[in-house]
């Protein structure tokens, strides 16, 4: 017996000293990369032929080297920092004007209500033709110069000269920068019988209250509501939380997270939410990643609501920021959303092949996921979960299936009207336009359901906008205008009210023939 115990002990302790000596080598293989790395730079710096930037080699190195993981790790420098947390922090320092560059100038569409430039008296439809005393009309301005020109930080004051209608000379203001929200939600209002409408664009640190205050805006007590999360590609897993805390009940599990170093860590609702009780429909396809599929698989694993549309992009990995000494960051994915049922919402991919992992959008929309649901293909298609209420069979395989699939409408597009779209020809063609007779249509429809309701486009406007086209080189052809036409005169008249009205009427405008939303409208009617 003695033996036996002695000889299970050093075997015990045999296994111990293993693992100590298997941990003690991966560390002493990491110094040694890592002081390979160093001494590399530190050589380049000391013998190379010419001066290098190590800075500029560093940070490609690092970006090599992150690039060979999983397609969402990614090496930020500290100059990018900034520009990347922007939009989902919500807001940034400006002067709080939406533009266009027409005819290469600054063009103001509108101001944002109460910001900086509002209050010193600048007006839609103003043209900014200096920036403290410099000329920028006609130097080939691009939106980053503009930027450049506008934003600063809180408190600090620009001068800029301004050329409008009517006045004889250019005009002065000086604006003093200040916080510019930027919105999450861009629309919502109630589409039908107390069914309501938002578009919610990514999960941002202010989504939540945002959608809050909009439940509060609109003049009904919700029966429904239609959550519009199409090409919504993330963001922030507190907001995703946050919001679908809000439909569900008490206990409810709503994601889990688990990875190699990370123990599982699962979130409920709190059964505080205020839409427990209110029928919902989530629209999803192709673009909607991320936080979209936490909040749709949590809402369709618990048999909360419809998820209508395209299946989702796949987007299942969970990233941690850890900031370098310099500023810069590495994020660094750590971890796997699963959905309530266990799914795992990541879509396959191949370390280092990051380029491949993006292209599967577009061999989704070439085998025809996008117009027929026995198109799609699974990784595996034996990964089938059960609901957790009602037992209804969900699928894994990455992305989140809808329980109702609308195809992609493609009926309206010829090779024309996708060469307008990519050079942006109706867009430019109507900020001109808009800006020209923005005095004629306001006097004429000083509201927005006066334009909806009787302005129609004229053939005149289509036969000067195919020739403004020519001009550019794109003509259509034979049959081109008999598909595409209809489609050209809803967004001409979309794109006025969007540039003269106000974005939410632009957006509850080109919703009118949604047929994703027809669907919701129809199956929430029902509830």
């Amino acid at each position: 017996m003695l033996r036996k115990s002695t000889s299970s002990l050093l075997l015990a302790v045999s296994f111990c000293m293993i693992s100590v000596l298997a941990v003690a080598q991966k560390q002493n293989n990491l110094n040694m990369q890592a002081n390979k790395l160093g001494q590399t730079l530190y050589y380049i710096q000391k013998m190379y032929l010419d001066t290098a930037n190590i800075e500029t080699l560093a940070n490609k190195a690092l970006a090599a080297m992150v690039t060979e993981l999983d397609p969402h790790s990614s090496y930020i420098t500290k100059e990018d920092i900034k520009a990347m947390d922007e939009p989902l922090v919500g807001n940034f320092d400006g002067i709080g004007v939406e533009f266009a560059l027409i005819n290469d100038t600054l063009t103001i569409n509108a101001t944002i209500p109460g910001g900086p430039a509002e209050k010193v008296g600048v007006r839609a439809g103003d043209k900014i033709v200096s920036v403290d005393d410099e000329t920028i009309a006609g130097t080939s301005l691009t939106i980053e110069r503009v930027h450049k020109y506008l934003r600063g930080p809180k408190g600090t004051k620009v001068k800029v000269g301004v050329v409008r209608k009517g006045e004889p000379q250019v005009l002065e203001f000086v604006i003093t920068r200040d916080k510019i929200p930027l919105n999450s939600i861009d629309s919502y209002y109630e589409i039908k019988d107390g069914i309501v409408y938002i578009r919610l664009t990514r999960f941002a640190a202010t989504s939540y209250d945002e959608l809050l205050k909009a439940l509060q805006s609109v003049a009904v007590e919700p029966k429904g509501i239609v959550l519009d999360l199409r090409g919504n590609s993330g963001g922030y897993l507190v907001t995703a939380i946050q919001i679908a805390n809000e439909f569900l009940q008490k206990g409810d599990l709503i994601v889990y997270t688990e990875g190699r170093a990370m123990p599982r860590m699962e979130e409920y609702a709190d059964g505080k939410g205020i839409l427990q009780n209110i029928p919902v429909a989530i629209l999803i396809d192709e673009s909607s990643a991320s936080a979209s599929e936490i909040v749709s698989g949590a809402i369709q694993d618990q048999d909360r609501g419809v998820i209508i549309g395209r299946r989702s992009f796949g987007k299942g990995l969970v990233q941690r920021q850890v900031s370098l000494p310099d500023g810069s960051a590495l994020r660094l994915t750590v971890a796997r959303y699963h959905t309530p049922s266990g799914r795992v919402i990541q879509s396959p991919y191949e370390e280092g092949k990051k380029d491949e992992y993006y292209m599967q959008v577009v061999e989704r929309y070439a085998r025809g996921e996008n117009f027929n649901r026995d198109s799609i293909h699974l990784a595996d298609s034996s990964a089938v979960f059960r609901t957790l209420k009602q037992g209804r069979a969900v699928y894994g395989g990455g992305g989140i299936m809808p329980d109702i699939f609308i195809p992609q409408d493609t009926t309206f597009y010829t090779p024309f009207y996708g060469e307008i779209l990519r050079k942006g020809l109706l867009t430019d063609y109507m900020n001109q336009y808009s800006d020209t007779h923005r005095a004629s249509l306001l006097k004429k429809y000083p509201k927005v359901d006066q334009f909806v309701k009787k302005y129609n486009v004229s053939d005149e406007d289509i036969v000067a906008f195919l020739a403004y086209c020519a001009q550019k080189g794109v003509t259509p052809a034979e049959g081109d205008m008999q598909i595409s036409g209809g489609q050209i005169r809803k967004y001409f008249k979309a794109l006025i009210i969007r540039s003269i009205y106000d974005f939410n009427s632009f957006i509850e405008f080109i919703n009118q023939d949604d047929k994703d939303i027809l669907k919701a409208v129809e199956v929430l009617s029902r509830k």
